[in-house]
C-alpha cells in the first residue's frame, strides 16, 4: 500500500507523531510543543485513546468506506488545523467567531461546530479541484454562530 503525503509527511509518520505524543504524555516525558497540543486533543477523545495507544493499530486502522464511520485521525486532524487557525486568526475573523461560540457551546463544541465548517469547505474545494474558499468557510462558522 503506498503512503500519500500530507504538507511533507506521509499517513504513517502522521499516525505515529499521534501515538508517540501520547505514549510520551502518558508516561509523562517532556513533550514539543506540537505534542503537547497533540497529547491535549487526544486526552479529550477518550474513544480515541486505546487507538493512539497501540502503534501498530494506529498504523493499521482503515476507517470504513462509505459506513459513516468517522475517521479519528482526520477528526483529530481538524482538530489541530482549528487550533493553528485561532492561534493566528487566520483566516482573519475566525478567532471573533470561535469566541462566540465558546461562550454559547464551550471551548471544545465550538471547536468541533469550526470544524464541521472547515471540513465542508475543505470537501467542496476538492470536489471543485479549487483551493479551500476563506469567505465561504468564515460564512458557514457564522451562519453556526447565529443558529
Amino acid at each position: 500500500m503506498s503512503s500519500r503525503a500530507f504538507g511533507g509527511y506521509t499517513r504513517e509518520q502522521l499516525r505515529s507523531s499521534y501515538a508517540e505524543a501520547w505514549r510520551k504524555h502518558l508516561a509523562r516525558i517532556p513533550i514539543t510543543p506540537l505534542e503537547s497540543l497533540i497529547a491535549d486533543v487526544i486526552a479529550r477523545h477518550p474513544e480515541y485513546q486505546s487507538l493512539v495507544s497501540d502503534a501498530a493499530a494506529a498504523q493499521a486502522f482503515e476507517s470504513p468506506a462509505g459506513g459513516g464511520a468517522e475517521n479519528p485521525f482526520l477528526h483529530m486532524g481538524l482538530h489541530l488545523a482549528v487550533r493553528e487557525q485561532l492561534s493566528i486568526d487566520r483566516p482573519p475573523g475566525v478567532r471573533e467567531i470561535q469566541q462566540a461560540l465558546a461562550v454559547r457551546l464551550g471551548e471544545h463544541d465550538a471547536e468541533h461546530v469550526l470544524m464541521e465548517a472547515l471540513a465542508e469547505t475543505l470537501w467542496e474545494a476538492q470536489r471543485g479541484g479549487q483551493p479551500p474558499d476563506e469567505r465561504r468557510y468564515l460564512e458557514r462558522a457564522r451562519a453556526r454562530v447565529a443558529t
